[in-house]
């Protein structure tokens, strides 16, 4: 892609112009319509001469001869990088979002399926939500629990993530003894990793009285198994069907690469790590995106996340003729109220 190239006044506003009829309607525009459209005093005949200088520089491309001009992934950033830093949501979207998270949610989990399903709702794009680290994820609370002859390791995170573990104590065990391994757990585990609380169990189940020592084995391995599970990030995805609905994803192999790598976990993942490393919102546009697969199409994601806690990441992914405004505003007021929501679950 040719570098950005410092613009004159006028053919930054017939690119503007260019980019924002090209958005609504998908067609390729002519000077005719740019005449009327840019705002400036000037013929088609002199618009044209500044359309065919800004193919040569790589912000245009003429799909036929005789058609108009559409814009490359270079006029796409000139545009996003000139827009308002924040855009007014329209009030049926603040009402959406404010609704959205007025429900008494509080599982971390089901906050982002939601979250998901909103943004899509919002944009009309298909939308994703990465999880926060539960590795990096402090203990709020933990507790054994008895449940008919096994007993339960109950674990809280601050995001308000729960991860149970049922362990197999000796039949002989008395309830005191598991009631205060708890206790001791309930003050030792609170604001360690999974992996400081397994460290903490292994080194009581050698020194700790007995019987407490077998207790802390078994803690031990719990532990392991939940810090085990726990390694593998998770993305959440919502509204995958309405990529399909897009025009500019109507080429049955633009389809198929865009699905294939939506359904490798893994990729979603470098992507949305990939697409948020500009806060507050990050735009990723056509070749920019370092998965040629996903060349047809743009990324917009946001950080989210509790201070000091547990960050993860949101974000919508369409054509790249996507509505930038609308959905930069949108993932912007949801990535806001998503934090939120979980310094909320927090307190």
């Amino acid at each position: 892609m040719a570098g950005q190239t410092q613009l004159s006044e006028r053919k930054a506003a017939i690119l503007r112009a260019l980019v924002r009829h090209y958005i609504h309607t998908g067609e390729p525009v002519g000077s005719e319509a740019l005449a009327t459209e840019s705002g400036l005093s000037v013929s088609s005949a002199t618009i044209r001469n500044e359309l065919a200088a800004l193919e040569e520089l790589g912000y245009l491309t003429q799909p036929h001869t005789s058609a108009g001009r559409a814009p490359t992934d270079l006029a796409y950033r000139y545009y996003v990088d000139l827009l308002p830093a924040r855009t007014r949501l329209r009030d049926a979207e603040r009402r959406a979002i404010v609704h959205f998270f007025d429900e008494a949610l509080e599982d971390i989990d089901a906050i982002l399926r939601g979250t998901t399903l909103l943004l899509s709702n919002l944009t009309r794009y298909a939308s994703l939500a990465l999880a926060p680290s539960p590795r990096q994820e402090a203990i709020a609370r933990a507790e054994l629990v008895r449940v008919g002859s096994g007993t339960l390791l109950l674990l809280v995170f601050e995001s308000s993530r729960v991860e149970k573990r049922v362990m197999e104590l000796p039949a002989n065990m008395a309830a005191d003894d598991v009631e205060r391994v708890s206790s001791d757990i309930a003050a030792g585990f609170r604001g360690e990793t999974v992996a400081g609380a397994r460290a903490v169990a292994e080194a009581r189940s050698r020194t700790a009285p007995q019987p407490d020592r077998g207790i802390y084995a078994k803690l031990a391995d719990a532990l392991a198994a939940v810090e085990e599970a726990v390694e593998a990030e998770h993305v959440f995805m919502g509204g995958m069907t309405t990529i399909a609905a897009h025009e500019s994803f109507q080429e049955r192999e633009t389809l198929r690469q865009i699905y294939e790598t939506l359904e490798r976990e893994s990729a979603m993942l470098r992507l949305l790590r990939e697409a948020a490393v500009t806060p507050p919102v990050a735009v990723m546009i056509g070749r920019e995106n370092p998965m040629p697969e996903m060349w047809e199409a743009s990324v917009i994601a946001a950080t989210y996340g509790a201070a000091g806690g547990a960050v993860g990441t949101i974000g919508v992914i369409g054509p790249t003729r996507m509505d930038y405004a609308a959905a930069m505003s949108a993932v912007r007021a949801v990535a806001e109220r998503l934090s939120a929501a979980v310094e909320a679950l927090r307190a």
